[in-house]
């Protein structure tokens, strides 16, 4: 592994940012820290940088444990939100100055600093000073300082947040693609989910200092571990049940729960892609009306009013809603296609019974 944290955690006075946290880095990989403002995402990257101690646990890096060695000799690339670029020096001394620091031969500084100019699109802007670059330059010019004297780790900390929503786009397919060409190990802390899916091979999934999930983009939307990822990843339909009889039952929706106990109320969770819709009246068991639609580009999000007042979220493309004659207003029937039982912190139920159920493709009157 090129990374491993071991029980980690990391207390300011009184106050516990990080809990008792275990995960491992493959070589290689670039993996993202993602969770909400105060999670701890920050905190341990800063512990793995070396800018922070543990307060107990151990990191180590490439199978060496690092928590007594100091940030200079860990070999990690850093690279801050606010790219603490220095003012008074061009883009070539910005770049060149770890490896001054370290007393590479000129020659050496010279061809490696024109390598990065090269492969991070900066050619032609060397002698331009921060001031006169824009907000992706300046970034590619902080990551490339990172990277001139050849980390076995870079560490990205909210590495696109200062730049506007279509450089951080561009940023993002410019990150995957150096990645690819560097194969460096990579970990990027980021609040914004939609950034850790698209770039990310896998993510590490933080609240109030704990880690809640790791794995693939995809595995983590599908398959949350418990409520808050699913609420906090994407957009989910969240429902409180109580099981009798092998059926989970809120408002008029049922839920076939069949290894779970009677009598017990649990969360049921849903993405909004799993709520089926039919004109057709008589085609699904539930009906509902349309009561608005969000246009998000090529997909739509529609909220549906069941008749016990219960509001639902579906998603379908733009050709569907066209095709379906759908308008504000308009009743229609649904099936929920495919649902997964969360755990929250009152559920008490084991990591076995998180299961996801899933309904055949066309499902009438009976389920």
């Amino acid at each position: 592994m090129s990374i491993e944290v071991k029980n980690v955690s990391k207390a300011f006075g009184n106050v516990a940012a990080v809990n008792k946290v275990n995960f491992s880095v493959k070589e290689g990989e670039l993996m993202a820290l993602l969770g909400p403002s105060g999670g701890g995402k920050t905190t341990v990257l800063r512990m793995i940088a070396g800018l922070e101690m543990p307060t107990e646990g151990d990191i180590f890096i490439r199978g060496v444990r690092v928590n007594d060695i100091s940030v200079q000799k860990r070999n990690i690339g850093f690279v801050f939100q606010n790219y603490a670029l220095f003012k008074t020096m061009n883009v070539f001394k910005n770049i060149a100055f770890g490896l001054k620091i370290k007393k590479w031969k000129r020659a050496d500084i010279a061809g490696r600093v024109e390598e990065l100019l090269k492969l991070l699109g900066l050619e032609g802007l060397e002698k331009r000073y921060p001031h006169q670059l824009s907000g992706g330059q300046r970034q590619r010019v902080a990551i490339a300082r990172a990277l001139a004297s050849k980390p076995s780790v870079l560490l990205l900390d909210e590495p696109f947040g200062a730049v506007d929503a279509k450089i951080r786009q561009e940023l993002r397919e410019w990150l995957v693609h150096l990645h690819k060409d560097l194969n460096v190990t990579t970990l990027f802390v980021t609040h914004d989910q939609e950034e850790a899916m698209e770039v990310s091979d896998r993510i590490v999934i933080f609240s109030k200092g704990n880690l809640e999930q790791i794995g693939a983009p995809r595995e983590v939307y599908e398959q949350p571990a418990n409520e808050f990822v699913a609420r906090f990843i994407g957009v989910m339909n969240v429902l409180e049940v109580e099981v009798q009889n092998g059926v989970g039952r809120v408002a008029e929706l049922e839920f076939p729960v069949p290894t779970h106990p009677d009598g017990k109320k649990m969360l049921i969770g849903f993405r909004p892609y799993a709520v089926q819709i039919s004109t057709d009246l008589a085609q699904y068991r539930y009906r509902a009306v349309l009561v608005r639609t969000y246009f998000l580009g090529i997909m739509l999000r529609l909220e549906l009013e069941l008749p016990s007042g219960l509001v639902l979220r579906s998603r379908i493309t733009k050709e569907e809603y066209a095709l379906l004659g759908l308008s504000d207003g308009r009743e229609i029937s649904l099936q929920i296609r495919q649902y997964r039982v969360l755990s929250s912190e009152a559920s008490g139920l084991p990591p076995e019974l998180h299961t996801t159920y899933e309904l055949p493709p066309t499902i009438g009157e009976h389920i």
